[in-house]
């Protein structure tokens, strides 16, 4: 009898012990966005009002001004934060490859330590999600309106409503039938504000009493900049009127495939808002840069109302954890897979290396440890997040991961992790025709290597010329600067263990 109540005693507070280590270790909620350009973001400092619920999150916890990815497109950003590793490691260099869900992922790790863990919408991997208790995922980039879904059982299934609403509620369900003696982890996977910038029909106009100023280098001439030149991305000559802008007098099959899938009340009022403003523009007969900065002030219009919905959404994802009682044990992680270009350089889109593109919002919450209202302009990357939450929850990280923890950053903000962040895009030839490339960005200057298929280098000094205008390479004044920086970055090259690099740094020019 005392042997069995020794037994029942002692397996009580081994229960008791993991009961603690379980509620004592952060949920972690991380809201993935696609293509959200800092500049678009009230906390980092627009001026039009699209994100009250993202400035309460960075009131409530930390903004970083220096956090930057390591291949600015949606797949490969995905698989660097699955791994930790960068694209020629994890193998998704493009949006072509097919990621190996099967690697060693940190949601795997987190749901070996106890976490229940689950992804919920944009996935865009092209294999299922694996090392989650639970996925439901967008086949490809996803659909704004009544999106088909894929669930666990590899079944698809079409959903009424507006995408973003979808996900959220989605998540939230998932949130409320959970094990609730457990830590979670979930992603919620939003498709917006990606291409093709389909706002919800209650947010249709939102933003058509603005007129939105146009970059000072909207017009840029491109000297001295080859890949710039070359590139497949302008608002003047890129962007369609039919596809990305509605208009139906210059038809577009996607486009029109998009609207037929809106139910009828759905489809009325987009019908209603659209035909309305292409009667306005068809009268104008525009032409030339007139009708280029219309196309500008379209796309902004667009691109800004569809935020209104995502933001309302993280508003409700916010709200359910302050209703539950788990905001002071969750970490909330708001981030984007890369910035967009909003008409800098005269560019939609991402893929170079340059800041709007590179550069990508950061927000964490993380009550008790990240004082409220920080401001931190320390360098990291999005190969930090899986060491970063592994360190959170108390999982070892292993060595094998190429990114380093954010930890020590965010328990002090003026510490820093890093003194350089890496790059590497792959994808050409290829959509927008942006030239593989690669470099280093530090905390004042940035080099680039353009390769394969034309070889040059860019410098810039981001203290003096933060848009980025005057390359400065080759001029006799940085030679001594531009040497280290080759020096630093054919080191980082090697630490990532990035032979592709290293050849093209071999080749002397």
């Amino acid at each position: 009898m005392r042997i069995r109540l020794l037994f029942i005693l002692t397996i009580s507070i081994l229960s008791l012990k993991n009961y603690a280590q379980q509620s004592s270790r952060p949920n972690i909620v991380v809201i993935l966005t696609d293509d959200h350009a800092v500049s678009a973001i009230g906390a980092y400092g627009s001026k039009y009002g699209a994100t009250p619920n993202l400035d309460r999150l960075a009131k409530e916890g930390a903004l970083f001004n220096r956090a930057f990815v390591v291949n600015s497109i949606c797949g490969p950003s995905r698989a660097v934060l699955l791994t930790g590793k960068y694209s020629h490691v994890n193998g998704m260099r493009d949006n072509r490859d097919r990621f190996d869900a099967s690697q060693d992922v940190f949601p795997a790790r987190l749901k070996q330590s106890g976490f229940q863990t689950a992804w919920i919408g944009k996935w865009h991997l092209v294999s299922y999600p694996q090392g989650f208790d639970y996925w439901n995922i967008f086949p490809g980039q996803g659909l704004y309106y009544n999106p088909d879904m894929i669930s666990m059982n590899g079944d698809t299934t079409r959903h009424n409503g507006y995408g973003t609403d979808i996900v959220t509620d989605m998540t939230i369900n998932w949130l409320d039938k959970r094990d609730e003696s457990k830590p979670f982890f979930v992603v919620v996977g939003e498709k917006a504000p990606h291409r093709t910038w389909m706002p919800d029909t209650a947010d249709l106009g939102k933003f058509d009493h603005i007129n939105f100023p146009l970059p000072k280098n909207f017009y840029d001439p491109y000297n001295k900049r080859i890949a710039a030149g070359m590139q497949d991305m302008s608002i003047e000559k890129t962007m369609k009127l039919g596809y990305d802008l509605k208009m139906k007098s210059d038809p577009d099959v996607v486009a029109e495939a998009f609207i037929k899938r809106m139910s009828p009340a759905q489809r009325k009022k987009w019908n209603a808002y659209y035909d309305q403003v292409e009667a306005d523009f068809l009268k104008k007969k525009l032409t030339g840069k007139a009708l280029t900065e219309w196309k500008y002030q379209r796309y902004m219009r667009d691109y800004y109302s569809t935020t209104l919905s995502l933001d309302r959404n993280i508003g409700k994802i916010l709200a359910y954890l302050d209703k539950n009682n788990l905001t002071k044990n969750t970490i909330v992680v708001y981030t984007s897979d890369q910035g967009f270009y909003l008409g800098e350089h005269g560019w939609f889109d991402k893929r170079f290396m340059y800041e709007e593109s590179m550069r990508t919002p950061l927000i964490i919450r993380y009550p008790g440890v990240i004082k409220p209202g920080t401001v931190s302009n320390q360098l990291i990357s999005n190969v930090d997040f899986a060491p970063t939450f592994l360190d959170a929850a108390g999982v070892a990280i292993p060595k094998q991961i190429q990114g380093v923890s954010m930890m020590p950053l965010l328990r002090d903000p003026n510490s820093s992790i890093r003194t350089s962040a890496y790059y590497h895009f792959y994808e050409f030839p290829g959509e927008h025709s942006v030239l593989k490339h690669f470099g280093i960005r530090t905390s004042r200057y940035k080099l680039i290597r353009f390769y394969d298929h034309k070889n040059f280098w860019e410098l810039y000094d981001l203290q003096k010329d933060p848009h980025e205008m005057k390359n400065l390479y080759g001029q006799k004044k940085y030679d001594a600067i531009t040497a280290d920086l080759k020096k630093q970055l054919e080191q980082l090259c090697i630490q990532n263990k990035d032979q592709e690099a290293l050849k093209a740094l071999a080749q002397n020019f």
